[in-house]
């Protein structure tokens, strides 16, 4: 999770909000930061998590997500050392304690039933080679790639049963996590399909369980790719908040990694308003991402 992010969105893990669909996209460039962010963020809410991965292993989004706690943890840490030492007192336990915990642990997430992950690339290979059924007994939710169906129902079925809470359930509001919705059209679905897909899951997830949805659609700008441009312009027209990473025009540039365009939907709530956009640049770092006004890099500065 990236607090500079948080602060550009004026978002808070402690207030996060309730039936919101946002739409990710990266052109020229690599989106996924912005997944791993989210994952985080939502995760630290203590929302219901299913993430739908499509692009990456368990252990790839696993390391991400500690790296970013580690981060976390070494700033909290520097922060209450730093107030100790102006005070001279010792850092109180409970600061300690609040500081342990904000690291992220997939794993131990999954174990305690808040996160529901499909690893779409062993699925694929597990219902190719009949696998699948064989070891659970129940249909894979990838299972259009076995031609019987051309539609996504049995995704949505997952979707659907992993983010109806039960009786027990202490969650907050559920959310819905898929990396990257262009990799059904890779693996044969119709723009049709995927577009069903997303819609039957914001009437059960944002409007039924008043819960949040993001999606990565991945695009290139000089591509003929029309399936790919089709699902990611009709996402944008339903999206409440669109995240755009853009790669720099000029090309490859150490201090600037690209662009991000940060739109806020306001026209679908109120008509006659125009949709607030804001451009800003970053830097991706080992165990974060920087975010200034374009221009303002601090090696420019």
């Amino acid at each position: 999770m990236f607090a500079e992010l948080n602060q550009l969105l004026d978002a808070s893990p402690q207030r996060p909000e309730a039936g919101k669909f946002i739409l990710l996209r990266d052109t020229r460039t690599d989106g996924s930061f912005l997944v791993h962010h989210f994952l985080s963020f939502y995760l630290r809410a203590g929302c219901k998590v299913c993430f739908v991965a499509l692009l990456q292993s368990f252990s790839h989004y696993s390391i991400v997500a500690q790296k970013l706690g580690e981060e976390i943890n070494c700033h909290l840490a520097s922060t209450f050392q730093g107030a100790a030492e102006s005070q001279k007192v010792s850092p109180q336990p409970s600061l300690l304690q609040a500081q342990q915990s904000q690291g992220v642990s997939l794993t131990a997430a999954k174990e305690q039933g808040q996160l529901v992950f499909l690893e779409g690339l062993k699925s694929c290979l597990d219902l190719w080679f009949g696998e699948e059924k064989e070891r659970s007994g129940d249909p894979s939710p990838l299972q259009f790639l076995s031609g019987s169906s051309s539609d996504l129902k049995a995704l949505f079925d997952f979707v659907r049963t992993s983010l109806t809470p039960a009786g027990s359930d202490t969650w907050q509001g559920p959310v819905l996590l898929v990396d990257d919705l262009s990799v059904l059209l890779s693996l044969g679905a119709t723009p049709v399909a995927v577009l069903d897909f997303i819609h039957y899951c914001r009437v059960t997830v944002c409007s039924q369980l008043k819960g949040n949805i993001v999606v990565l659609v991945h695009s290139e700008q000089d591509s003929e790719d029309e399936e790919n441009k089709l699902v990611g312009n009709s996402l944008s027209h339903h999206s409440d908040l669109i995240l755009w990473a853009e790669g720099l025009a000029t090309g490859f540039c150490k201090d600037v990694h690209g662009q991000i365009k940060i739109i806020k939907r306001v026209s679908l709530e109120l008509r006659g308003e125009q949709d607030c956009v804001q451009i800003y640049q970053y830097k991706i770092q080992d165990k974060n991402v920087t975010f200034f006004a374009p221009g303002l890099s601090a090696a420019v500065l």
